[in-house]
């Protein structure tokens, strides 16, 4: 599903706005919905919330690890990419 490049996209615009805001977390629409056919189902981006608070519904962006974050079958699970086999 999620590409390598578009999870960097993700994360490096989570940094930016990580940086303008100098906040200790940021709730962010997400601007990716209509760019990133995966990113449909998150209506909100949490930078730097932590999970234990964080809404089931939104992507969470863990700055320290760098690690983008979704609530999945019971559990918060990383995003990584798929793997591609050429």
């Amino acid at each position: 599903m999620p590409t390598k490049e578009e999870i960097q996209k993700v994360i490096e615009w989570c940094e930016k706005l990580k940086k303008e805001r100098m906040r200790t977390y940021v709730i962010e629409r997400n601007h990716f919905r209509d760019e990133i056919p995966w990113m449909r189902r998150f209506p909100l981006i949490e930078i730097d919330r932590p999970i234990e608070v964080a809404s089931k519904n939104n992507l969470v962006y863990d700055s320290p690890t760098k690690q983008l974050w979704q609530f999945l079958n019971g559990n918060w699970r990383r995003i990584e990419p798929d793997l591609r086999i050429e």
